[in-house]
């Protein structure tokens, strides 16, 4: 009854309550925040990850704007069922370079971060254009004009620089060739390989299949890099993490 009548008055006192609240709040922030500081890096380094290539990082941007994450994430758990289902359990490495990452927190539809591979890039024109043609019980809206928005690829220089100053650590050579990688990575007769240098394991081709750098190419040519930097057969967790 003693701690009842003590803790009533906490609750009767608004001033008391709140800076209990937030002295409580306090401690647990410290617990948190606190033991990073002493930390040289929170990411584990996992071999084949790199900044996301000009014409992939202006795929995730459209991917962005159109909400894809709403209805699909980029995170699969180390639980039996989603790694039977979708693959090798999501790294934090693979989220390094995401601003802001797409974890995301519901599926409608299934998730996507090991995507990459899975399917043509024929399979990706016809699903976006018409999914239910592909899937017929799907409930995704149709992105047919994504292939009739054209790219040029004019501001993808300054699109790289921005995301190098929240630490992706594009370098000066990838910013002063940015345009020419965007529009090499959809041409399978350009030269690629300084592109390839750059962004190992880029994948080059015409993604959509028609004339020019559309927003369909840019959209398929990051969702066929989508968990494919990762050789989850040679790969070996850190024990000492």
């Amino acid at each position: 009854m003693a701690f009842l009548d003590k803790h009533k008055k906490i609750e009767t006192n608004a001033t008391l309550l709140l800076v209990l609240s937030f002295l409580v709040v306090t401690i647990g922030g410290l617990v948190q925040i606190v033991p990073l500081f002493y930390l040289e890096n929170t990411i584990e380094k996992v071999e084949g990850m790199r900044p996301y290539s000009p014409l992939e990082l202006a795929g995730r941007d459209i991917y962005v704007r159109e909400g894809c994450y709403v209805c699909h994430s980029q995170m699969i758990r180390p639980m039996r069922d989603e790694v039977e289902r979708y693959g090798h359990y999501s790294l934090a490495a693979e989220s390094m370079y995401d601003h802001p990452f797409q974890w995301g927190s519901k599926r409608t539809g299934p998730d996507l971060a090991r995507v990459g591979g899975r399917y043509s890039d024929a399979w990706h024109v016809d699903h976006l254009t018409n999914p239910e043609a592909v899937v017929p019980e799907s409930v995704m809206p149709k992105y047919a004009f994504l292939k009739d928005r054209m790219l040029d690829g004019e501001h993808i220089g300054d699109l790289l620089a921005t995301h190098r100053l929240v630490g992706v650590p594009y370098t000066d050579a990838m910013l002063e060739n940015a345009r020419a990688d965007f529009r090499a990575q959809a041409d399978p007769d350009a030269d690629t390989d300084a592109l390839l240098e750059r962004y190992p394991g880029a994948q080059v081709r015409n993604f959509d299949a028609a004339p020019g750098v559309s927003e369909m190419d840019a959209l398929i040519a990051y969702l066929q890099m989508l968990g494919t930097l990762v050789d989850f057969s040679t790969f070996i967790p850190d024990a000492s993490r």
